[in-house]
């Protein structure tokens, strides 16, 4: 289950772990390959992952992702989602987790309207975790930016000895409410500027420890 912020009981749940069994990250370069991405804020060929060069995190940027309503705006563009299926070719005898991810975009809402952000990530085989919900109320006109934060107790670590993929939904809602149907409110991740992305940042573990 995934948090906002570390819980309060993590540093008595860190003894569960012994500090021997957390790795420094691999040297060699780890390759992900996108298996499939599915989903209208996700066209083929809008997204694209890459793991940053000291394989401590990996960034997802779309270029496409935008949710919108009002001003003449397609009727069902009011909800965008995306679902991607992730390959990560991680050396054998190590494994890792999704410590905490940082999501960016941009929203601009008019007086009465609302907007949601909704995001999980889980590897196959495994329970869903809790599904993180950010809402958002106009009047707005800014960049926004959401931490999503795993206690170490709460840390799952992909199986060891097993190819589990690891699965991202995400989506973005937009309500007029009362706004006027002549405003145009919209949400985006990351679709106003290719140097912004969503960043997924990791912890590594040997296995067998």
């Amino acid at each position: 289950m995934f948090k906002l912020s570390m819980i309060g009981g993590a540093l008595a749940a860190s003894m569960m772990f012994t500090t021997a069994a957390y790795a420094a990250p691999p040297r060699n370069r780890i390759i992900i390959d996108v298996v499939t991405a599915n989903g209208s804020g996700c066209p083929i060929g809008t997204t694209a992952v890459a793991m940053s060069p000291d394989n401590t995190a990996f960034t997802v940027t779309y270029s496409r992702y935008i949710a919108q309503t009002g001003a003449g705006s397609d009727p069902f563009a009011f909800r965008r989602n995306c679902q991607l299926n992730l390959n990560v070719h991680v050396p054998n005898g190590l494994t890792f987790a999704v410590m905490s991810v940082d999501y960016r975009g941009f929203g601009h809402l008019a007086r009465g309207a609302s907007g949601r952000h909704e995001a999980n990530y889980y590897f196959q085989g495994q329970p869903l975790n809790q599904r993180l919900a950010t809402p958002f109320r106009g009047p707005m006109d800014r960049n926004w930016q959401i931490r999503d934060q795993a206690g170490i107790a709460e840390r799952v670590y992909r199986p060891c000895g097993v190819q589990r993929n690891l699965n991202i939904n995400t989506e973005l809602r937009v309500n007029r409410g009362s706004s006027s149907p002549r405003q145009a409110s919209f949400l985006t991740m990351d679709s106003t500027d290719t140097a912004i992305s969503t960043v997924y940042h990791l912890t590594w573990k040997r296995c067998g420890r």
